[in-house]
């Protein structure tokens, strides 16, 4: 299956009109369509892989002409050829001499970089009978530290570091895989308090919630101070003073009024103010980090974190006390790798983003590697899950007892059903015909 060819790549605009009943909707993205650019990579062998990044609605036709752009470098090439030196095809496409400036490694570029990546991640995975989760577990360490790009990071770790790391990880490591394939790992849910929410919608989602086994929420804030008191007073009462709590400002606030707001709020105890300023502000995160502290308030960000680089930064910076890795921003598993050994050495947990539609599905492999070869502990730890639009997809995430239980379909849990892409796609799809 590695001897096979990569003959075509096709990339669809798939949006769901989440819009409608406010689904997803935050302080600072009000209408999210939630949509994503969907990668097909075809093999001579009939094999495919199966790949997406994540946006909102309008310019998901910009990433789709940057996927276009990218596949050049794609067709032709062998698989074996690709993962025998990973690191050089992610540099192949992140590096090109003339479309590095358009990014470099960072915006439409790099999304279309990841949902590419992501594919062919998905098609190495199939290629070996794996589920994503399990290639990174079973592999080889030097191997997987040859598939990330250090260039840039290794004043903050070097490959010996990383690979010490991998090394260390391998203490105990049959005892977490088997761990997580009987308990699954923790999640938190999202779903209960998007912005555009009603009360009466917010208690009936967090009541059943709650009866389901939820013990972690997260509440959209930043629009009006006095409204998010009291949706946060409402949550609190609701979950009780032992559910964990964290709420998420979407980049609302300016450094200064970030730390009087969450000041505020921090009567309701939050674990963590998420996104409170501007996602390039790195010394902003610090300096609102360094303030919150003494009320027990972590500051999370990541899912809109352009690459390795930045977050280098924040953990050089003590800007963040909770990693956010996002699947499709960064420059997919390559990138993530990179990310996750980094918060290790900074001993900052990792708490994924997932959003948004398909992060779920493919958040969850990433987290399961990390727990189970990286960072060996759940303490602080969960990922975020979001009920939404998990039925289009052909293995979609299963959630037991508010954990994720590990995939077991080879491949990164990518693939849509064709029948979704078809009445989805923009603007010609059924559904949008319709509205």
């Amino acid at each position: 299956m590695l001897k096979a060819k990569i003959t075509r790549l096709s990339v669809s605009d798939v949006r769901f009109p989440t819009s409608l009943e406010q689904h997803g909707s935050d302080a600072m993205h009000t209408d999210p369509d939630y949509s994503v650019a969907y990668v097909v990579v075809e093999t001579d062998g009939g094999l495919k892989g199966y790949g997406l990044t994540f946006t909102l609605g309008k310019g998901t036709e910009i990433v789709v002409c940057a996927v276009e752009a990218l596949s050049a470098f794609v067709v032709g090439t062998c698989l074996e050829e690709i993962v025998s030196d990973f690191r050089a095809f992610y540099r192949l496409l992140t590096s090109d001499g003339q479309m590095r400036w358009i990014g470099p490694e960072k915006g439409v570029i790099q999304l279309a970089t990841a949902a590419v990546l992501n594919a062919v991640w998905d098609l190495w995975a199939r290629a070996e009978g794996k589920p994503l989760w399990k290639l990174l577990v079973d592999m080889d360490a030097k191997k997987l530290i040859s598939c990330i790009d250090f260039r840039y990071i290794t004043d903050a770790l070097t490959e010996q570091e990383a690979l010490d790391i991998l090394l260390k990880g391998q203490e105990g490591r049959r005892q977490r895989e088997e761990q997580m394939l009987k308990e699954g790992y923790p999640a938190y849910t999202t779903s209960c308090a998007w912005i555009g929410y009603s009360d009466q919608q917010l208690k009936k989602l967090c009541t059943e919630a709650l009866r389901d086994g939820w013990t972690r929420f997260k509440v959209k804030v930043g629009e009006d101070l006095q409204d998010d008191v009291r949706r946060c007073a409402l949550i609190r009462q609701i979950i009780g003073p032992s559910s964990t709590l964290m709420i998420d400002a979407n980049q609302r606030w300016d450094v200064g009024e970030a730390v009087t707001w969450v000041t505020r709020l921090a009567e309701f105890k939050p674990l963590w103010i998420e996104e409170p300023t501007s996602p390039d502000d790195i010394l902003g995160h610090a300096t609102i980090s360094k303030a919150l502290a003494p009320l027990g308030i972590g500051v999370a960000t990541g899912e809109q974190c352009h690459n390795r680089v930045m977050f280098k930064q924040f953990l050089q910076a003590s800007a963040l006390q909770f990693v956010q890795i996002d699947s499709c921003r960064l420059g997919s598993v390559n990138e993530n790798l990179a990310v996750l050994l980094m918060a290790c050495k900074f001993q900052v947990p990792v708490c994924p983003h997932a959003g948004g539609v398909g992060l779920c599905e493919l958040v969850q492999h990433l987290i399961l590697f990390d727990y189970i070869c990286v960072s060996a502990s759940l303490h602080n730890r969960m990922c975020e899950y979001v009920d939404h639009l998990h039925e289009h997809f052909k293995s979609p995430v299963v959630i037991q007892d508010a954990h994720y239980m590990p995939p077991k379909d080879p491949g990164y849990s990518t693939e849509m059903l064709e029948e979704s892409v078809r009445r989805y796609q923009y603007p010609q799809g059924e559904v949008w015909q319709s509205l």
